[in-house]
């Protein structure tokens, strides 16, 4: 039975459940094992981006130009002909049979399906998406898709961390982890971009911040960095300083073309699902529509051949000025029409490169008309595109720092994101990437907050007057109880005359008693083991008292003293929830602390504490007495 407990051996009732040391975090040593397997990651992920960039400029110069070759080519100067509509047909039709016979995760622009793998998938991702993703990109990109390498690579790169983590004994946060470290890893190289990856991984796929996943991701992002050199090049890729002394009204200027961006990006992200019904409606199979996607650009081509392939070429002229005000509409209205239909049609490619020129182009042109130089403004509306479109307002911000080199930037681009940002949080329900995971069934919400049950203690939500049951009852008398009406729960605590917690007591307990006459004149201690006790102190968190209620399966918790043993509450499943309410209260309740009506509210407040004083008047816990022994 139950020991008298003293000051040197604590009373510990967990259940078999380990109790964390209070503390800002929860992470352990852990993490460094975390961050080992990050640097191989990291590495992968680099390595994946040069494959990745190189198989693109493969495809890309043998279907146009007949060439073998892995350097870099601009679609600008290909030439126009029957073969630039035939080549994008190709193309689509190829990827469709990929998709088809080989997997449909690889349709779409890979961050949709990145996150959907990290919430529903146990960020475990295949060998097939881990290979057949960058080869599906490189020929979509490669035979004139308007598309980007960054989703892509997303996908690879999380494929390569997630099949590494798979190798090892891993929780699912912990392979989440090294999918989104591989992820960052692979943008960190493409983009020379570690601060706007680490940014992408914590506003769009981690859902979390924590040291846990923080650090690995960021070490990724820092070992792909230092490959970048070795693999694409060293600085910015596309170093721009622009020396652009705004007055101090000048931010509203920035302010206002984050919002021209942010409507155009409602405006691209509303029609690009408008299209997509319109071949979800179409009476063929899914595989075809790539091919139609394909056609669509070879026209687009036709009209405009710049509007082709990835378009870093475009970025640098905007942001250079270099180009001409009837060249970049073309390309804005050209580029975007054909996004929409191919990105619709479910091919494969990523949507981040075409944004920046979708944006940057608007900007360049709405530039024409501001004070400065219009490669200004198209950076900010490149920004701005990204972080409202994406809904990463920080990623936009330091993803057009990063490209350029020109930390000056770093205000005017933070109004213009956050400007974007505000436009598409309240003209849309959903992101550009949120949005086929709704249609897919799965709804997710991407507001971080802190833990009600972390931060609440058991002493803030427990019942501190408790119906119990004495320990010097016998068992007889304990089933005649349950048997009346007196009885209003379904588990009672047993204590002995000092309010040491010996054991509890259910319904269960004393319909097996009945049928046992011998154990009839038994006191209550003689039956109950305080060794099965689950049970919690006063300072331990609510979520320690939850996570106590699935371990041992009990609906109802007694809080005791860790010295003593003393019995000082009860926890049940009720009162966790009422913690749903209190939360709710900080979101919705409005009421003023200064001025007129303070008065007013504070007696308001008075009636509704007097309101719920009487309702504890009836609450079946409130009596703290404990029912005799005969």
């Amino acid at each position: 039975m139950y020991e008298q407990s003293t000051p040197h051996r604590p009373h510990d009732f967990t259940g078999g459940l380990s109790r964390r040391e209070a503390g800002d975090f929860t992470t352990d040593k852990r993490v460094l094992a975390l961050v080992g397997m990050a640097v191989v990651v990291g590495s992968g992920g680099a390595f994946a981006a040069w494959v990745l960039v190189g198989l693109i400029s493969l495809v890309t110069s043998l279907v146009w130009f007949g060439r073998f070759s892995i350097a870099a080519t601009s679609l600008a100067d290909a030439p126009r002909s029957v073969w630039m509509v035939a080549i994008p047909i190709l193309g689509g039709l190829v990827i469709g049979l990929m998709a088809r016979f080989g997997s449909k995760k690889i349709r779409g622009h890979g961050i949709p399906e990145a996150i959907e793998t990290i919430l529903i998938g146990g960020s475990r991702m295949s060998p097939k998406v881990a290979i057949l993703k960058p080869l599906s990109s490189a020929i979509s990109i490669g035979t004139g898709g308007p598309f980007g390498a960054e989703g892509p690579i997303i996908m690879t790169g999380g494929a390569i961390g997630s099949l590494f983590a798979q190798c090892f004994h891993l929780s699912s946060a912990e392979r989440k982890t090294l999918l989104v470290a591989g992820a960052a890893a692979g943008m960190t190289a493409i983009f020379g971009s570690p601060i706007a990856a680490v940014m992408l991984a914590v506003e769009l796929l981690l859902f979390e911040w924590k040291p846990r996943s923080f650090i690995p991701v960021a070490i990724a992002a820092c070992v792909s960095i230092c490959w970048r050199p070795f693999l694409f090049q060293a600085g910015p890729l596309f170093p721009k300083q622009f020396h652009m002394d705004l007055p101090w009204w000048g931010i509203a200027f920035c302010a206002a073309m984050g919002i021209i961006a942010g409507l155009q990006s409602g405006l691209l992200t509303t029609m690009l699902y408008k299209i997509e019904d319109l071949f979800e409606a179409l009476p063929i199979h899914w595989m075809w529509c790539p091919a139609i996607g394909g056609l669509i650009i070879g026209l687009g081509g036709l009209i405009e051949p710049r509007a082709l392939g990835v378009g870093y070429d475009i970025i640098e002229g905007l942001l250079n000025s270099t180009l001409l005000p009837s060249a970049v509409l073309a390309v804005l209205l050209v580029k975007a029409f054909i996004w929409l239909v191919a990105l619709s049609s479910g091919t494969s490619g990523g949507v981040l490169a075409p944004l920046l020129i979708f944006g940057g182009a608007l900007g360049w042109l709405v530039g024409l008309v501001l004070p400065g130089d219009p490669g200004f403004w198209a950076l900010l509306g490149m920004a701005a595109m990204m972080g409202g479109t994406m809904r990463a307002p920080l990623t936009g911000t330091f993803f057009a720092v990063e490209l350029t080199g020109d930390v000056s930037m770093l205000v005017p681009l933070l109004a213009a994101t956050v400007a974007a940002y505000v436009v598409t949080v309240l003209l849309l329900r959903r992101s550009i990437l949120t949005e086929k995971i709704a249609r897919r069934g799965q709804h997710i919400t991407r507001e971080y907050g802190i833990d009600p049950f972390e931060l609440t203690r058991a002493r803030e939500i427990m019942i501190k007057e408790v119906d119990t049951l004495a320990a010097s009852m016998t068992v007889g008398n304990a089933c005649a109880f349950f048997a009346t009406p007196a009885r209003t729960h379904r588990v009672y605590p047993v204590v002995d005359g000092s309010g040491v917690l010996k054991g509890l007591v259910s319904g269960s307990d004393a319909l097996r008693w009945q049928d046992a006459a011998a154990f009839s004149d038994q006191r209550l201690d003689d039956m109950v083991s305080d060794a099965s006790i689950p049970a919690a102190h006063p300072d331990d968190t609510v979520g320690y008292v939850a996570d106590l209620m699935l371990t041992t399966g009990s609906g109802r918790i007694p809080i005791v003293d860790p010295q003593t043993a003393k019995l000082h509450g009860l926890i049940a499943r009720k009162d966790l929830l009422r913690l749903r309410s209190t939360l709710r209260a900080t979101e919705t309740e409005r009421r003023p602390f200064l001025g007129p009506r303070r008065a007013n509210d504070e007696r308001m407040l008075t009636l509704e504490n007097s309101e719920a004083a009487a309702s504890q008047t009836n609450n079946p816990h409130r009596l703290g007495k404990e029912f005799p022994t005969d």
